[in-house]
């Protein structure tokens, strides 16, 4: 009874931000358990069958939801003399005849009872954004699940989102397993606080059909019948919802979905973002007259659309910054960190600092093969054991043959993907980054970490103090609210 319960909160909670087929999911489960915790036609069950009833309607499946109004009627019935929970019984039998006029309605009219589906009811629920009291709206284009700091953005940005800086209004899931990638993300963000988010399936990011690439999982991570099936057009759906020149696009991730995007829908895309963030790199900066994306890691996965990406930004005159990996340089964190955030025994953060050893130990094995070898999936031949070394240890070259895990020998995290949230921000970007700048056509685009010695970071300790409590913040408020 006490898990029925629990279903039937968080089914309210669905409900309350439009994740109406999440709602009967659970509440669906709820009334199983109920039916053998409770004798047959218990009055517990009433309160439940009113809430499915109500959610049902909301789905738009109204002869159901009369159904289930029906049976609580009933059972009232056998449990309760008059006058007994009148207004209870008021309440379903008003909703049966409400429901009985609409359902006549809609016979008389021939438009039918329940058409939809589930991408088109939650398309109606998709609320506009108000940039002044909710912050700058930004889509997430990410492959969570490869490694730990995709889910250590979304963790940020539930920070930032509480605070009314930044307001994620999607977040779509790229590179293969992408359906399994929107999983970990709605159950990530569902235990961050952030259900009301909605989370679109993009493509397989540029790699070879069939062929799924390594990502870690979670006993949060679950499917949902509100995960939108066209990541493409989820994206064009929010920006209907926000105000001129006001999105932003934040890439985190292989750039095949953001420029299928561009070319699909550009005036939309010219009307409504007014910069794209990026987590990659740059050739030099001193180089031509345009910006190129270089050989890292997000823009390799499909080179040809970080091409067509960064120069198509550049002919719209829409803004980009750019994150390289020599800015997660500047400002490596240590595996510490990941043991303070995982006190709070909130279930991501705990999920986080087990799969890090994961993590490194699975790109210890890339790393160590051949450039040519399919199980690098697109490492570039950069990363070789002397990158690594350098990258994670402060200690000289270990030999290839190493067999026992490296962990242990890791004195240093590169966050990639926070840094590049964090560029979202003015404010922040101001008090702790240095860039850069190429002007194409009138427009500035930066480029925040040019080479090892410069890393575009101001002051590390700063930067990691902010970013830091910035987690802490974000685990503590999920789990007292």
């Amino acid at each position: 009874p006490a898990y029925a319960h629990a279903l039937s909160v968080l089914a309210s909670c669905y409900h309350a931000v439009g994740r109406y087929f999440d709602a009967c999911d659970c509440l669906e489960k709820c009334l199983e358990i109920c039916e053998v915790a409770f004798q047959k036609n218990h009055a517990n069950i009433i309160p439940n069958l009113m809430n499915y009833g109500n959610v049902l309607r909301s789905t738009g499946d109204l002869v159901k939801a009369r159904i289930v109004y029906q049976r609580a009627i009933t059972i009232h019935e056998l449990n309760f003399k008059g006058g007994q929970q009148a207004r209870q019984l008021e309440k379903c039998k008003a909703e049966v005849d409400d429901l009985t006029f609409k359902i006549e309605q809609l016979e008389s009219s021939g438009a039918g009872l329940s058409n939809e589906i589930p991408d088109e009811i939650a398309r109606k629920h998709l609320a506009p954004a108000d940039v002044e009291s909710q912050g700058t709206p930004v889509i997430v284009f990410t492959d969570i699940g490869r490694d730990v700091d995709d889910e250590l953005a979304l963790v940020l940005l539930s920070a930032l989102k509480r605070k009314h800086i930044l307001n994620p209004v999607a977040v779509i899931t790229t590179l293969s397993p992408e359906r399994d990638r929107a999983h970990l993300a709605r159950g990530s963000m569902d235990a961050m606080g952030m259900p009301d988010v909605p989370v679109g399936i993009g493509s397989c990011g540029g790699v070879t059909d069939g062929v799924d690439l390594d990502m870690y999982g979670a006993e949060y991570s679950r499917s949902s019948p509100c995960i939108f099936e066209s990541g493409i057009e989820l994206v064009y759906r929010v920006l209907e919802s926000v105000p001129p020149r006001s999105a932003v696009f934040l890439c985190i991730a292989s750039l095949s979905d953001a420029a299928s995007f561009i070319r699909e829908h550009e005036e939309m895309f010219i009307s409504k973002v007014k910069e794209v963030v990026l987590m990659g790199g740059v050739v030099s900066t001193e180089l031509g007259e345009s910006l190129i994306p270089d050989s890292a890691y997000n823009n390799n996965c499909d080179i040809s659309s970080a091409r067509f990406l960064y120069k198509r930004c550049q002919d719209l005159g829409i803004a980009t910054a750019t994150l390289s990996r020599w800015a997660a340089y500047g400002c490596p964190i240590p595996p510490a960190l990941l043991d303070e955030i995982a006190k709070t025994e909130h279930m991501v953060a705990t999920n986080i600092r087990s799969v890090s050893k994961l993590s490194i130990d699975q790109l210890w094995n890339k790393v160590i093969l051949h450039p040519s070898d399919p199980r690098r999936e697109k490492l570039p031949n950069r990363c070789d054991i002397s990158w690594f070394c350098r990258t994670f240890m402060s200690k000289g070259e270990i030999s290839k043959e190493w067999t026992s895990s490296v962990w242990t020998l890791v004195k240093k995290l590169n966050m990639y993907d926070p840094l590049a949230v964090l560029l979202c921000v003015p404010a922040y970007r101001a008090t702790h980054f240095d860039w850069k700048a190429k002007v194409v056509n009138g427009v500035s685009h930066i480029v925040v970490g040019s080479s090892e010695r410069d890393t575009g970071i101001r002051n590390r300790l700063s930067l990691y103090t902010e970013y830091s409590s910035l987690f802490l913040f974000a685990f503590q408020e999920t789990l007292h609210k």
